[in-house]
């Protein structure tokens, strides 16, 4: 290809990659005006920095987070063990300490070869992702926290306690055939996701954090349900709110019922920050830490690295509105921060591009590298 021909190429495929967003404009912006040689296009300047107006002192930084490997309704990004490697190596550098499996499976989609799962019709994975995961633990010295099996009828009865049963193998076959072996294997995530009073939930927490307890010589177990918000709509839906939510007080009831039900076997809550506006986290967030220590449970935040603001589900967060939410978390005396998650929405590896922008903006405000 001559270099005419070689250099329309390149514009245009670099115009393609902009369509839809003005990519003339972006170009003549970017200082690429027609017939410019795309080779020459400047990069940035990494030895510049931000000047931020606020201190990241005043906000909790980020020590965990979740592994969607499992998803529904985020896209999968295909990495195999090199890719995940080099995002255990960023999750380190940010400085995140704790990796938790969200699921180790979904309906029929397993993350492990389990031989109760797969008697019961899962697909049978083409790798060992509970294997990989607990290896890098060990190897970057992360606290790994496994999260149970979903099979689905959660989702379709409304009624929690149907995951017991399933779960009641899952628990012993991953604990003889990996927590025994694998010094990151830190304790238990109940993976049911709840907001108000659910059918079966006190009754599922308390069964099954006393089953993964007696197993494992009491490792901790902890649970991450979000607050019924104006923004807890379905990730299917058209909508980016509704009126129904709950308020403070009705909240702060329901909670106190399920907290001492739960407590003495489920030693942490991470609320999801996601589905309340911004104004309103002081006061749920103040409910929170206030119920966690009347019951004796670890108050964390999971705070959400993905926009639930925009007709486009789910994309980064703008990096102000995870600060807002970090800064509240402070504000209430929250003991730690993990996310919904790193390797989609703030990984420098991401399919999106704007996560490795928050991961920058964020380096920088924590001042970590």
């Amino acid at each position: 290809m001559d270099k005419q021909n070689r250099r329309k190429f390149l514009k245009q495929s670099f115009r393609t990659g902009l369509a839809g967003v003005g990519s003339s404009i972006l170009l003549q912006r970017c200082g690429i005006e027609d017939g410019a040689d795309l080779e020459k296009i400047p990069t940035i300047n990494t030895e510049i920095r931000d000047t931020y107006l606020v201190n990241s002192n005043d906000a909790l930084p980020i020590t965990a987070t979740f592994l969607d490997e499992i998803s529904h309704d985020i896209p999968h990004q295909n990495w195999g063990e090199p890719e995940w490697d080099l995002d255990f190596r960023h999750m380190k550098k940010m400085g995140i300490n704790t990796v938790i499996l969200i699921r180790s499976g979904y309906r029929k989609f397993i993350t492990y070869p389990s031989n109760y799962l797969l008697a019961q019709g899962c697909y049978k994975p083409s790798t060992d992702l509970l294997d990989m995961f607990l290896r890098l633990a060990d190897k970057y010295n992360m606290l790994f926290y496994f999260g149970l099996y979903d099979s689905g009828a959660y989702w379709d009865t409304g009624d929690l306690y149907k995951e017991v049963e399933h779960n009641k193998y899952v628990v012993d076959e991953v604990w003889s055939k990996y927590g025994v072996k694998h010094k990151s294997f830190a304790g238990w995530y109940i993976s049911g996701e709840i907001s108000r009073k659910t059918k079966g939930s006190i009754r599922a927490f308390r069964d099954l954090g006393i089953m993964c307890k007696s197993i494992s010589d009491g490792l901790p177990t902890f649970i991450s349900p979000w607050i019924d918000g104006k923004k807890a709509v379905m990730s299917a839906s058209a909508g980016l709110s509704k009126s129904d939510t709950v308020s403070v007080r009705q909240h702060e009831e329901d909670w106190s019922e399920i907290f001492d039900g739960i407590r003495g076997v489920i030693d942490a809550c991470a609320f999801q920050d996601g589905h309340i506006d911004y104004n309103e986290l002081d006061a749920f967030f103040t409910v929170n830490k206030q119920l966690a220590d009347r019951y004796g449970i670890a108050c964390w935040t999971n705070a959400e690295t993905f926009d639930r603001d925009m007709p486009i589900k789910f994309m980064p967060i703008k990096f102000d509105k995870l600060r807002l939410k970090l800064e509240a978390a402070k504000r209430a005396s929250y003991e730690k921060a993990i996310t919904f998650e790193f390797s989609h929405f703030m990984s420098p590896q991401s399919a999106y591009r704007q996560a490795a922008n928050l991961y920058d903006r964020y380096m920088q405000f924590f001042n970590r590298r």
